[in-house]
């Protein structure tokens, strides 16, 4: 029977192949710590938040204002969600305010600083594009231009867990 490895559906199959190699052969932490040896540093909500708001600045400056950036225990990276953006619109007097925040799953507190840069720069590009189109991505692209390496990296990190059952990087 086949690995199955659901973090990687959507790319090609020689691809998912060498992962599988990869898996059997114990070569995919090894690999992930050669590319990554170290977390990143960011460990208080309050860094995250200040960590999001300087990649704002240096990306986004006339986007709309990010109220709230946490690391979420409640995110199941199960369900597919490494971060969520969340936008509400407020009725203050005769003007209508909007609020963002984001969430990050807390499992990326003690994660490679590439892998938080990705997540935090993907739900900050949804505070210009809400759709995941190719505006989004080249967005995503513009922020980081190895976006698409750490996203795939990422996956093969969460592909990692569910086979292997341990984190790479703490507790």
């Amino acid at each position: 029977m086949a690995i199955e490895l659901p973090y990687l559906r959507a790319y090609p199959d020689a691809l998912q192949d060498q992962v599988r190699t990869l898996i059997a052969e114990g070569g995919l932490a090894a690999l992930l710590q050669r590319r990554y040896p170290q977390a990143h540093a960011v460990r208080t909500d309050k860094a995250l938040y200040q960590y999001a708001a300087d990649l704002k600045a240096q990306h986004l400056r006339k986007a709309d204002t990010v109220q709230k950036v946490v690391f979420d225990s409640k995110i199941h990276v199960v369900r597919h969600a490494l971060g969520l953006h969340t936008s509400s619109a407020r009725v203050q007097g005769r003007r209508l305010t909007a609020r963002h925040e984001i969430r990050i799953a807390s499992m990326f507190k003690q994660a490679p600083e590439e892998f938080l840069r990705m997540i935090v720069v993907h739900e900050l590009a949804h505070l210009r594009e809400k759709d995941h189109d190719k505006a989004f991505y080249q967005l995503c692209e513009h922020m980081e231009p190895r976006y698409h390496q750490y996203e795939f990296d990422t996956r093969l990190y969460l592909t990692h867990i569910e086979h292997a059952g341990e984190r790479l990087w703490g507790v």
